[in-house]
């Protein structure tokens, strides 16, 4: 077997760093460890860095995979600014007006935006009666948030005094309440509870048992807007590749990594798939943690993450996604902003068969992305490039069959977007791809095909999350979407400073 960088502890340096994955939180985490004086060295198995935020291009189309937005950017200039460099020489940020439309299939719609008072407009077009509960819901946002992303989100959890002691906020804050009970309380119209819970979405969560500190959404919205990167997120994350180079780090593509390799209770570096073996210092793993308990620590016994306890974990629904160009459409339906949400004529009742029940139901609600109005370079001239989601069950519930349902299921998501949002769109397509449950499994090794790892319900938060140092090995460590803070861009940038408090200088 041939080996690079030997595991043997004699020869280690205290300076060598392996992070496995290289999503956007394996990026940031390669960073800050450089930052701190490592050589990094980033192993992922696609071609292309981003993970979820990679892209791929198909006869002059851009399509981004993945996330499509940027919120708190002071995130992502705080991280370059970590390793001596300026985020916005690099990546070119634009504020987008409106954030996106909410449509329902009444023809109801509401525009959601930066200004409180416009949208406060937008909430009495609905229900005048609800402006009040509009201003109390956003003073709820606000305490939410300060607690529980500036202050519990930026610093580890991993020990049980550190849940302890925010134990009495919890309960002030009624993180036991659920985000759709929570607007449910301020809001009286059914439209206006929708468009103030659905947010969990963005990360995998079920807005009627995900926690009500996730409406801290709504200030950090309102706050500090929502932003689209010129050239997607893929741009963003050939830049932070570029970091890690620039800083003596390496990124090895098209390789993927086959175990962990412990010794003496100590990560000692990893194995590949083709047998090779790096050695390493400290290990991040930036795979999904269920991946990375049961399938690379797979020859080692578990203390906290045993096989029972992976099985009981709850993971986040999976997601149905439709990529096509369109030809000559760029000055048509003029009306389709940026960001569009097509509403199901159920809410709750469509979550429950998503999330509970696994059941892939006849209505869909669609998430319509067409970035073409703020990014040209995503299509060729005068043409549209689309991507349309729809969350669906996970694989773990079983029961879909997506090599027969996936040609059904588009055909359904055709029919929806021609009549409520796009006339004509089929005769228009020039290109297409899809992404069902089954891709995300193998394509980012997500267990079930989840879309975004552990679902974020209050006894999957926090100290009960995965944790950011393991405690499975001394030297591994943890980041990205399955551990904390967790999922949705701000929050897996997040796992990576929070990983830089934990793990100490190299030695030099």
């Amino acid at each position: 077997m041939t080996r690079l960088d030997p595991i043997e502890s004699e020869t280690r340096t205290g300076n060598r760093a392996i992070v496995i994955g290289a999503g956007l939180g394996g990026l940031a985490a390669a960073m800050r460890l450089g930052a701190k004086g490592y050589k990094v060295t980033v192993v992922d198995k696609l071609n292309v860095p981003g993970g979820r935020g990679s892209a791929i291009w198909q006869e002059g189309h851009r399509f981004d995979l993945g996330p499509t937005i940027v919120t708190v950017p002071q995130l992502y200039r705080e991280l370059w600014a970590a390793c001596g460099r300026d985020f916005d020489v690099d990546v070119d940020l634009r504020p987008l007006t409106p954030f996106y439309e909410i449509r329902w299939p009444d023809g109801t719609r509401f525009v959601a935006q930066q200004d409180t008072n416009a949208m406060r407009e937008e909430v009495a077009k609905i229900e005048p009666r609800d402006v009040a509960g509009f201003d109390k819901f956003l003073q709820d946002s606000a305490k939410r948030y300060w607690f529980g992303f500036e202050d519990l989100g930026r610093r580890s959890m991993h020990k049980l005094w550190d849940l302890v002691q925010v134990l009495p906020t919890f309960g002030i804050l009624r993180a036991d309440r659920s985000v759709y009970a929570h607007a449910a309380k301020r809001f009286r119209n059914e439209k206006l509870r929708m468009a103030f819970s659905f947010h969990p979405l963005f990360i995998g969560g079920d807005p009627t048992h995900v926690t009500s500190m996730y409406i801290l959404v709504s200030y950090l919205e309102k706050e500090f807007g929502v932003h689209y990167a010129m050239g997607g997120l893929a741009h963003m994350a050939r830049k932070m590749g570029d970091v890690i180079e620039d800083q003596g780090g390496a990124l090895l593509m098209d390789t993927e990594v086959d175990e962990i390799v412990i010794d003496g209770g100590r990560a000692r570096g990893v194995r590949l798939s083709s047998g090779l073996e790096l050695g390493a210092d400290v290990v991040v793993s930036n795979a999904d943690s269920g991946h990375t308990y049961d399938r690379l620590l797979r020859n080692r016994p578990k203390k906290r993450w045993t096989p029972a306890r992976l099985k009981r974990t709850r993971y986040s629904m999976s997601l149905f996604v439709w990529y096509f160009g369109t030809k000559g459409t760029r000055g048509e339906w003029s009306d389709v902003g940026h960001h569009t949400i097509l509403n199901a004529p159920r809410y709750t009742g469509l979550l429950d068969d998503i999330f509970m029940k696994g059941k892939l139901a006849d209505d869909m609600s669609l998430y319509v992305h067409r970035p073409s109005v703020t990014d040209p370079s995503v299509a060729p001239e005068g043409d549209d490039t689309f991507y349309v989601l729809s969350p669906v069950p996970h694989l773990g519930h079983g029961g879909v069959d997506w090599a027969t349902e996936a040609e059904a299921y588009k055909t359904k998501m055709l029919k929806v977007l021609e009549d409520q949002l796009m006339p004509g769109l089929g005769s228009k397509i020039s290109t297409d791809t899809v992404f069902t449950p089954e891709t995300f499994r193998d394509r980012y090794l997500s267990p079930h095909g989840s879309g975004f790892s552990i679902e974020p319900r209050i006894l999957q938060s926090a100290w009960f999350r995965p944790h950011n140092v393991s405690e499975e090995a001394e030297g591994l460590y943890l980041v990205g979407a399955g551990t904390h803070p967790g999922a949705g861009v701000p929050g897996v940038i997040s796992t990576a400073e929070v990983l830089g408090q934990l793990v100490p200088d190299a030695v030099k």
